[in-house]
């Protein structure tokens, strides 16, 4: 999860535990919320497999920052499936693009790449050649979980003309304009 319940809690000024199932559901709704509008996976993973086309070179893998590539294979057909491929050169740029010296196979074959990485999420101390959530990120979310908490009640409205004449009407209640603006630095670059 991009922030910790205890966190959002303490931003809500909510101390008791009525509402800890609702809040963690958001949290995680906000956090596939912003792989997708970030296009990429931002919380760590290991040994995340990677499929590209097998004529490629660069290759922007989808969770960064990279930590760490453990294999490449190789598949020509499902009869034979992948086979690992051994003493491949690369290099890897700005912890996310995947520079191959010579490509892996033919436009024919598939290429796949296992690595480790992304973000260390809070509540986790990040190890040796690990990166922690960057803040603005984890504050965006906890913003926009309690935006959505406000106004959960009001969620989908698009028009309210409650009595005393007054005309309401909530179009665009979906990420708040913060929150779009620090997505846009994470937002990966599509090949």
């Amino acid at each position: 999860m991009l922030t910790q319940l205890t966190t959002l809690k303490s931003r809500l000024a909510i101390t008791d535990t009525q509402s800890d199932a609702l809040l963690t559901s958001a949290i995680q709704a906000v956090g596939a919320r912003f792989d997708k509008e970030t296009r990429r996976g931002l919380a760590r993973a290991t040994d995340l497999p990677e499929e590209f086309a097998a004529d490629e070179t660069e290759v922007c893998l989808s969770c960064y920052p990279v930590e760490s590539v453990t294999r490449f294979e190789l598949k020509t057909n499902e009869t034979d499936g992948w086979v690992e491929q051994a003493g491949v050169e690369f290099l890897l740029r700005s912890h996310c693009v995947l520079s191959l010296s010579a490509p892996l196979g033919s436009d024919q074959q598939l290429a796949r790449v296992t690595y480790t990485g992304g973000y260390v999420l809070p509540g986790t101390a990040p190890g040796d050649g690990q990166t922690a959530l960057p803040a603005d990120l984890e504050q965006a979310a906890i913003e926009q979980v309690v935006f959505w908490y406000n106004n959960r009640d009001r969620v989908g409205v698009i028009r309210e003309w409650p009595k005393g004449g007054v005309y309401l009407q909530f179009a665009g209640i979906d990420l708040i304009p913060s929150v779009q603006s620090v997505l846009a630095n994470y937002r990966r670059v599509a090949w």
